[in-house]
């Protein structure tokens, strides 16, 4: 197999590194020459400046990795070509424009996966199995809380788009009911041309809520899930790849002293196998383009999160609970 990387800026380097270190880095393309020159130099295949004289060449799958306006033309043209396709998110960051291509895909009979890394990570992963096992208890809320500061990166695309759809995607893995409806509150706190904080509020099909706090005016980064459950309460750690676990008893209490609460709680510790989240991405990838299974984030599943991400847009702008559709 060979695979090529449409965009290496940061995160499409890490993409061209993980591919070379698994040995079936083909090709890169770059619109800055410098940029593809070197990147092709470093790992030793051909760079180029247009991405569709990479996908003249005879090669299986290429992952793309450039601004989110870019995704939709880039995508066809590579699966228009036969190409299978790993598109980072937020896959166009247009449910219409998504789900065109997933039927493109379709009908090509090519593999079109979502680049949701955090769905990738082990903590996230150690989630989803302790609310499917119920070991901590029935679920009641999810909630997550992904901050830091302004990145230099991100031109095209607000805060919702860029961070809050890695949570949302993580909400509804980890939830696995259809969403239902959507309640968001945001804004644009330093006048720039899109939204830098929200904190949006899902409603899943049979009980079951999700929240997810993000924003771009916070002087630390902060990458957590939080699970309150009918036994026990989870926190997650996504960077460090931990998760503490709460429990509380009480015991009896004295009338004459109520400034002791006698309450004790049970903390656990559970240091998790760390593992790079975009490596384990790639690899389920290609596992996919061998036809082993489908991919961890299909192109339908993306479409449920960016239908969900689009809700929380619409609810900043009116005011009101958004439907997701």
């Amino acid at each position: 197999m060979k695979v090529g990387v449409v965009g290496v800026g940061s995160m499409g380097q890490n993409h061209a590194r993980i591919l070379s270190e698994m040995g079936v880095l083909e090709g890169v393309a770059d619109v800055a020459p410098a940029v593809a020159k070197s990147v092709g130099k470093r790992f030793s295949v051909e760079h180029f400046t247009d991405y569709r004289e990479l996908l003249k060449r005879d090669f299986d799958a290429v992952t793309i990795v450039t601004p989110t306006n870019t995704h939709r033309k880039i995508a066809s043209d590579a699966i228009a070509r036969g190409k299978h396709v790993l598109l980072e998110k937020p896959m166009t960051g247009s449910s219409t424009d998504l789900r065109t291509l997933v039927s493109s895909a379709d009908r090509g009979n090519v593999v079109l996966a979502g680049g949701f890394t955090e769905r990738h990570n082990p903590a996230v992963d150690f989630a989803r199995r302790s609310v499917q096992s119920k070991i901590y208890g029935e679920l009641i809320t999810a909630a997550t809380r992904r901050v830091s500061s302004m990145p230099t990166r991100v031109k095209d695309v607000g805060v919702v788009m860029d961070l809050g759809i890695h949570d949302l995607d993580v909400l509804q893995h980890i939830i696995a009911k259809a969403p239902k409806s959507v309640y968001a509150l945001g804004g644009r706190s330093r006048g720039k041309g899109y939204e830098d904080h929200a904190s949006v509020l899902v409603d899943f099909e049979g009980g079951g809520t999700g929240y997810a706090e993000v924003n771009w005016l916070t002087p630390m980064k902060v990458r957590k899930l939080a699970l309150t459950c009918s036994k026990n309460f989870v926190e997650v750690d996504y960077m460090n790849q931990s998760a503490l676990v709460c429990s509380s008893t009480y015991r009896q209490l004295e009338a004459g002293n109520l400034y002791e609460v006698p309450i004790e709680f049970d903390l656990r510790s559970i240091a998790l196998k760390k593992e790079e989240p975009l490596k384990r991405e790639i690899r389920d990838f290609l596992n996919a383009v061998e036809g082993d299974s489908a991919p961890l984030v299909t192109g339908s599943s993306a479409l449920t999160t960016l239908k969900i991400a689009e809700a929380a847009l619409r609810s900043m702008g009116t005011g009101r609970k958004q439907v997701v559709k």
